[in-house]
């Protein structure tokens, strides 16, 4: 009987610490200082959208979460549904080393994140900012105010849903 509960014990405590041990590998990143957490697993989410900033000098793609994505698909992005996560991620540009016509990206600059929650976001236009600058992942900002600036910049696309965003089209 020890041996039996020894063989079903040994799989299982491997799975449970194994994953515990990769959990642990995982960078730590401080919250953002209005509290928002950096999404877990944003990395793996699907592409939204692509742009390329001239003043920045800046190439950005933008992912969604799987809510984010199915209000694309079904196009119901004017209002996005509570729960959507866009996801901005952004480098400098630069010249493709064997084909200067091309731009590809260079140095990674900061990832930024809109939670769309009416309720819990309504003092800012009903989503949740978030931005964590470079390679380091460093929360922006000075105070928890910061989600203020965000919300100025996005007034220009209130009738949008506060969202710069475009998707996409894919065939």
């Amino acid at each position: 009987m020890q041996t039996m509960v020894k063989c079903l014990l040994t799989p299982l405590m491997l799975l449970t610490f194994g994953t515990l041990n990769a959990a642990q590998l995982q960078k730590t990143v401080a919250h953002a200082l209005n509290g928002i957490e950096i999404p877990v697993n944003y990395k793996n989410w699907k592409m939204i959208g692509v742009a390329h900033r001239l003043d920045k000098h800046s190439l950005r793609v933008v992912l969604g979460n799987q809510i984010a994505i199915n209000a694309v698909n079904n196009h119901q992005t004017n209002p996005w549904p509570d729960g959507a996560i866009l996801a901005k991620l952004v480098w400098k540009e630069t010249q493709h080393p064997a084909w200067p016509e091309a731009i590809v990206p260079g140095q990674f600059e900061h990832a930024e994140f809109m939670l769309k929650d009416q309720q819990k976001y309504k003092s800012t236009a009903g989503w949740g900012f978030a931005r964590w600058l470079g390679m380091d992942q460093k929360p922006y900002g000075e105070t928890a105010d910061f989600a203020e600036e965000c919300v100025s910049c996005h007034a220009a696309v209130k009738d949008k849903d506060h969202v710069f965003t475009i998707p996409a089209p894919l065939p």
